[in-house]
C-alpha cells in the first residue's frame, strides 16, 4: 500500500525539539514533509502574511527520509504554502502540528499557532491534529508522547475525521506516575487574566511586559483541564465555525 502523505508544521520553529520528535514518529507511518517557521511564532494565532514576501528554504540533513523546509511566515502560512505550492496537485492525507512546547488547552486554542496550523488544514478539508505538551520548562521531556502520538495518528488515519474538525491533543507533563490513558473532552470554559509590568530599557524609555494566568472557574467536569490534572491525555475536537447557532435564533427576534 502507498504510504500516507503527512505534512508536519508547528509554531516553535524548525529548530524546536517537539517538531523533530513529531517528524520522527510520522516517518514510521508515512511520507513526511516538514514545513515550519524559521523563528519562534508562539501566540500568533491564525495570522497570515500579506504585507511582505515569504521566504522558504530547504533544510539539509534534517532527518533520514524526511524532506524539510523553513519558512519566514506564520504556522498558517506554512500549511497554506505546503498545500498550494510545495505539494500542489498531491493529496495530503494528514497534517500534524507540534509537538508544542507548552499547553494549548482551554482558551489557548484561540491564540495558539500550533492549533492554527491544524485548523488551517481543516479549513482546506485535510484531516489534522495539533499536539501539545503541558510543560513550559526549557528542558521539557517529550519522550512519553511518542507512543501515544503514533497511536492517535494511526487511529485517525484508519477512522478518518469529521469534515472541518481538527483534534486538539494535550499531553500532561512527564511524571513518575504513568499516563492513565486518553480522554475525549470538551474545551474548558476559562479565560486568561493579563497584567502588564512597566519596565525601562537601558535608555530609560518605558516598555511593557505582559504576564497573566488562566482563570478557570469551570466546574462542569469533562474538560481538557480536568483530564490533564488527572494525568490523562486530552483530546478536544475543534471546529473553525464559530457561529453560536442558538444565538442566531435569538437575534432573529430582534427588531432592527
Amino acid at each position: 500500500m502507498q504510504k500516507p502523505l503527512i505534512l508536519v508544521a508547528n509554531d516553535d520553529s524548525i529548530a524546536a525539539k517537539g517538531i523533530r520528535i513529531l517528524a520522527e514518529v510520522m516517518s514510521e507511518i508515512g511520507e513526511v514533509v516538514v514545513i515550519a517557521p524559521d523563528t519562534h511564532q508562539s501566540g500568533m494565532g491564525h495570522a497570515i502574511t500579506l504585507d511582505r514576501p515569504l521566504r522558504v528554504n530547504k533544510v539539509k540533513n534534517y532527518l533520514p527520509n524526511v524532506e524539510a523546509y523553513k519558512c519566514s511566515g506564520t504556522p498558517a502560512d506554512c500549511v497554506k504554502f505546503g498545500k498550494h505550492f510545495l505539494l500542489k496537485g498531491r493529496k495530503i492525507d494528514l497534517v500534524v502540528s507540534g509537538v508544542n512546547h507548552g499547553s494549548n488547552s482551554s482558551i489557548s486554542i484561540l491564540y495558539s499557532g500550533t492549533m492554527s496550523a491544524a485548523i488551517e488544514a481543516a479549513i482546506e478539508g485535510i484531516p489534522a491534529i495539533g499536539f501539545s505538551l503541558s510543560d513550559f520548562s526549557t528542558d521539557a521531556d517529550f519522550s512519553h508522547t511518542k507512543e501515544y502520538i503514533k497511536k492517535i495518528v494511526l487511529k485517525a488515519l484508519e477512522k478518518g475525521l469529521p469534515k472541518g474538525v481538527a483534534l486538539n491533543v494535550n499531553f500532561p507533563k512527564i511524571s513518575e506516575e504513568p499516563i492513565k490513558g486518553i480522554k475525549i473532552c470538551r474545551q474548558t470554559d476559562a479565560v486568561f487574566r493579563e497584567s502588564f509590568e512597566e519596565r525601562k530599557d537601558p535608555y530609560g524609555r518605558p516598555y511593557y511586559w505582559m504576564d497573566g494566568f488562566l482563570q478557570n472557574e469551570d466546574s462542569g467536569g469533562g474538560t481538557d483541564e480536568d483530564a490533564l490534572k488527572e494525568n490523562y491525555i486530552s483530546i478536544v475536537p475543534a471546529k473553525f465555525d464559530l457561529t453560536d447557532y442558538q444565538s442566531v435564533e435569538t437575534l432573529k427576534s430582534w427588531s432592527f
